[in-house]
């Protein structure tokens, strides 16, 4: 032990600096014996030996493993009525489909096929006439203060026999909403015809005149006639 003290004050003078020591002066041959005997007696240790081991034979890394599935409980009669369910509704569904495969469509070639019409369709308006040829309309003004469009004109005169006729009779049809409180007419002169085909390419074409309305009434008489009959009762 006083050997190795010595030893460690001269090599920390050596360390620091300090010129013509003893060791400088003849021991230096003496330190290394006693180093190498130190660093012998170490490397014999358990610990020395275990890390020498552990370098020169690292360990293998531990394989990962999948974790194992959480155990799947059983279903319950609320699942099983659940899934019975669903089966029923896509079997449900399946049959729809295959049923409408077999029907006939309900679709057509418009405009080579003309649907079914409600006889209170709402269509393209018309004048009417009695059977003798005399105009409906009485000149009351009802159907040109009903209209919430504020589409039709009317201008009347007194006739000699003291009746009223109109003189003018105009629709603006780019006004007209189609609500049917024109038709509110004591004497059935102004409906609205079944045609709904009167798309036009000006808008001076949409401003309909009496004439226009009396052709209109005079070709579909047979037809707007069935449709006031048909439709008297919810009047």
């Amino acid at each position: 032990l006083l050997k190795m003290f010595r030893l460690n004050n001269i090599t920390k003078r050596t360390l620091h600096g300090i010129p013509r020591t003893s060791l400088a002066a003849g021991l230096r041959p003496t330190l290394f014996p006693v180093v190498s005997q130190i660093s012998r007696n170490f490397s014999n240790t358990p610990f020395q030996r275990k890390v020498i081991e552990q370098i020169n034979n690292p360990p293998t890394p531990p394989i990962p493993r999948i974790p194992k599935p959480p155990k799947q409980k059983a279903p319950t009669i609320l699942d099983n009525t659940a899934n019975l369910f669903l089966v029923t509704e896509i079997l449900r569904g399946m049959w729809l489909v295959l049923e409408q495969f077999f029907r006939h469509p309900y679709t057509i070639f418009y405009p080579y096929e003309k649907g079914a019409l409600s006889p209170r369709f709402r269509g393209e308006h018309a004048l009417r006439r009695y059977p003798t040829g005399e105009e409906r309309c009485i000149a009351c003004k009802l159907c040109e203060v009903v209209c919430p469009a504020l589409a039709i004109t009317i201008e009347a005169e007194v006739r000699d026999d003291g009746s009223r006729r109109t003189t003018r009779y105009d629709i603006d049809m780019t006004k007209c909403i189609y609500c049917g409180f024109c038709q509110a007419c004591p004497v059935d002169a102004i409906v609205e015809g079944p045609n709904f085909e009167y798309s036009t390419e000006t808008h001076e074409e949409l401003l309909y005149n009496k004439e226009k309305l009396l052709a209109n009434g005079d070709k579909w008489e047979p037809e707007l006639a069935k449709n006031i009959e048909a439709n008297q009762y919810y009047n």
